[in-house]
């Protein structure tokens, strides 16, 4: 009976943990105008930067066995620390070889946060898994709307060398996260059953949905990478200062956590299809306004539409008819991922060649492509055996 209750104190404890986390992670962005000056990056480097610190995300499976056999708390407790340090010291990287180091054992801290923690979520939110899950996922997208600003005034007030001051933060975040879940302990007295399945016969099946799906995130992510790693860089180079720019980052997020906490909920009542078809075209609309305008008004509700496609799509993969949820979810990893990537690095070098002004106006048009496939993948998802 108490497995049913939802305990408010953990869910925010976790909700916390995750902002304080992801505030240090969203320090790469809004420093990359003066990092590119400092080392003298091209747009490419800068791109093969953001993929090494997300090349841990592909081990996703075998640090949840890692995290299952070690303990589940220690990851939550200790990863805000490392990634501070980590993201703490960039300032002082005197070449884009230790950047990488650096900005890889982010990564890594990373994807051992975000594997453990949800299940923390979902134990402790009983039988309001979908309220916990609200909870926690603001709590991230709340960090990367404060992370710009942080780093931004750290900037302004110290310098880019000592941006490692801010540190402290989240050693305290990780002694207090101690301090909370020191007795925290999962209970596992009904998950022990193992999922079976034929993962051949099971792609073979998804194969349509899984096809679409790749190819929806693949139209979606040249903007989504041109707006949210090279928006500074953008900015800057119109003009703006970087004070700006990081404004104007954080303003795009805050819109992502209202469009990713409703586009959930509307969807369960209008349906997956309408709710990511409506989200794709405004998103086309308002991304060509602000390329054509560089109106911050646009960028916001830019906001709203572009990051509402999260949960939407998660909440397709789990819709799909298969014995073998877990399976599918890291299907749904692995594809945001590769092709993620291919578009980040596509937008840099593109970026490099013509000019990030042309590349912008690229990725406008390229996202028309994601109207089609939002009815295709949803149709698709639904594919009975």
């Amino acid at each position: 009976m108490n497995d049913q209750s939802f305990k408010k104190s953990e869910v925010v404890t976790l909700s916390v943990a995750h902002l304080a986390h992801d505030t240090f992670s969203a320090f790469l962005a809004p420093l990359l105008p003066l990092l590119i000056e400092k080392l003298g990056m091209s747009l490419s480097m800068v791109a093969f930067l953001d993929i090494v610190r997300r090349i841990p995300a592909m081990f996703n499976p075998f640090l949840g066995l890692l995290a299952e056999k070690t303990g589940l708390k220690y990851f939550v407790i200790l990863t805000p620390a490392i990634t501070a340090i980590s993201m703490g010291l960039i300032g002082l990287a005197n070449s884009a070889a230790v950047l990488l180091i650096l900005l890889f054992v982010a990564g890594v801290s990373a994807a051992l946060f975000h594997v453990p923690s949800p299940v923390m979520v979902r134990e402790a939110s009983g039988n309001r898994v979908g309220t916990g899950m609200s909870f926690f996922m603001v709590g991230g997208e709340l960090a990367r709307t404060l992370g710009p600003m942080l780093v931004v005034a750290a900037v302004s007030f110290w310098s880019l060398e000592e941006i490692y001051r801010l540190i402290p933060l989240g050693l305290v975040a990780s002694f207090a996260l101690f301090l909370k879940l020191r007795n925290y302990e999962v209970k596992r007295t009904v998950r022990k059953a193992k999922e079976r399945g034929d993962t051949r016969k099971l792609l073979r099946r998804q194969a349509p949905f899984l096809t679409f799906l790749a190819g929806f995130i693949l139209f979606q992510s040249a903007a989504k990478s041109a707006l949210t790693l090279y928006l500074p860089v953008y900015l800057t180079g119109h003009g703006a200062s970087l004070w700006y720019a990081g404004i104007s980052l954080s303003v795009l997020q805050f819109f992502g956590v209202v469009g990713t906490f409703c586009a959930g909920n509307i969807s369960d009542k209008i349906g997956r299809r309408k709710t990511l078809t409506l989200s794709s075209v405004a998103t086309v609309v308002t991304l060509a306004l602000f390329v054509w305008t560089n109106n911050i008004i646009f960028l916001a509700v830019l906001g709203l539409f572009l990051f509402a496609s999260g949960p939407v799509l998660l909440a397709a993969t789990q819709d799909t008819n298969s014995a073998m949820p877990t399976f599918m979810n890291s299907m749904y990893m692995f594809i945001n991922f590769g092709v993620g990537s291919v578009a980040v690095f596509a937008v840099g070098l593109l970026g490099d060649g013509i000019g990030l002004q042309q590349t912008y106006e690229l990725c406008a048009l390229f996202s028309i492509g994601t109207i089609p496939l939002a009815w295709l993948v949803t149709r698709a998802h639904s594919f009975e055996e």
